[in-house]
């Protein structure tokens, strides 16, 4: 292997990427899949999982393990103190003033939808509107269609031109003074495109709007800082995050967290409850009702470790030769057409190959070892703006190398072969 695949150098910082040393942090790369070696080209579904994460969560569970909070006995004070220097850790990791602005959710769906049901609801009426973009992840699309036919609202859609960016004149345009709340993503999970949320957040919050960010595609690939986006709400996932499943965060202006409802209720959340009337606790804890995922917060947390723990320029130069080498490579395959070529984008490669379907695609390439996400990404809006009912979508990471985009290369010669 040539010493381009081995790192990723930044020439400015001297920071080294050491790909080889990074995936041995992975144990499920090490394994073979039909006899052949693991490639894992579906990051941006989920990532796959370094041994820190696995080791946190061991750790939690074997040596402190007991419910969060008002425990008065040694590990339940032990656990609480791990949990809540999770939410410190992720507070810095976003870029917050404060831990008291970060809320623990399943992932970016239930962030979403937490803000679409507590701001939303209280401050939405009939006529208002809310604004998105064609590009959007269903979990974007969705909870605001619920809020906008519930509450009378007009949900309005900014459209994306041919390389899958959003036109600026045309969100600009469909901003106005009913406008409530704008939601668009950081990158497109279908298409890669970078969207310039400081741009797009100057202009909603100019209209009078406040904004939310899906930065369930950005969190593990740059370096973040809310307060300099400006936006007013932020989500993630742990899980696409080289962290645990079913937990993530939402980032709120401490000042809009405090108006708004609690979004279910139950335990934790209260301050005081009688039958006659419940007063509910601050933020975040009016949020996060009942017991919490302890063990995956905690995990959440040393992923973040984890990422911090590599210089992040030198991850995105890596990431970006990787998208640069594959996009290449990829256009140079007669009958494959790439879909979403934006000028900006992050690394991801999704593509459609002329007389076959996604899903035989993805079939075949899972033979070679090569594991794709195929279908339609949960961003239906985004396969009818490009006439496809579904794309092969090779996502990259940290972990991957050029090797795995030539086999990737590889694999879908041997798809045009099998269906000529």
């Amino acid at each position: 292997m040539v010493s381009t695949e081995k790192a990723a150098i930044d020439r400015q910082s001297g920071a080294v990427l050491d790909v080889e040393a990074v995936r041995r942090d992975f144990p499920a790369l090490a394994q073979k899949i039909h006899g052949r070696p693991l490639a894992y080209l579906d990051s941006a579904a989920s990532a796959q999982k370094p041994e820190a994460v696995i080791a946190a969560q061991g750790r939690c569970y074997r040596e402190y393990y007991s419910n969060v909070h008002r425990g008065v006995h040694t590990l339940s004070q032990r656990s609480t103190e791990a949990y809540e220097r999770a939410r410190a850790r992720v507070a810095r990791f976003l870029g917050a003033a404060s831990e008291r602005e970060i809320v623990f959710v399943r992932g970016a769906t239930e962030g979403i939808n937490l803000v679409a049901q507590t701001w939303g609801r209280s401050q939405v009426s009939a006529g208002d509107e809310v604004l998105i973009t064609e590009m959007e992840h269903h979990s974007n699309i969705v909870p605001w269609q619920m809020l906008c036919e519930e509450r009378g609202a007009r949900l309005r859609v900014a459209p994306i031109d041919d390389q899958g960016q959003v036109i600026p004149e045309e969100f600009q345009r469909r901003l106005g003074e009913r406008t409530r709340i704008a939601a668009f993503t950081h990158v497109s999970n279908a298409l890669g495109t970078i969207n310039p949320v400081r741009e797009m957040t100057a202009a909603a919050q100019a209209a009078g709007a406040v904004v939310l960010v899906d930065g369930a595609q950005a969190a593990p690939h740059f370096q973040l800082d809310v307060q300099e986006l400006g936006c007013d709400f932020y989500v993630f996932s742990s899980h696409k995050a080289y962290g645990p499943t079913g937990v993530g965060a939402l980032y709120g202006r401490l000042a809009l967290l405090e108006k708004m409802p609690p979004y279910q209720g139950g335990g934790e959340m209260i301050r005081s409850v009688t039958f006659e009337k419940t007063e509910y606790a601050p933020p975040p804890a009016r949020f996060e009702a009942g017991t919490p995922d302890i063990a995956g917060a905690i995990g959440l947390a040393a992923a973040l470790d984890y990422i911090d723990g590599h210089d992040r320029r030198a991850i995105q130069r890596h990431e970006e030769d990787l998208l640069r080498y594959g996009t290449e490579a990829l256009s140079r395959l007669p009958g494959l057409r790439l879909i979403g070529t934006a000028a900006h984008k992050a690394a991801v490669l999704s593509f459609v190959v002329d007389g076959v379907h996604a899903h035989d695609v993805g079939t075949i390439l899972d033979l070679e070892g090569i594991a794709v996400r195929v279908g339609h990404h949960c961003a239906q809006p985004v396969m009818r703006h490009f006439r496809v009912p579904a794309t092969v979508r090779a996502s990259l990471a940290l972990y991957n190398r050029r090797d795995e985009i030539d086999r990737l290369v590889a694999g879908v010669r041997k798809v045009r072969e099998v269906f000529a």
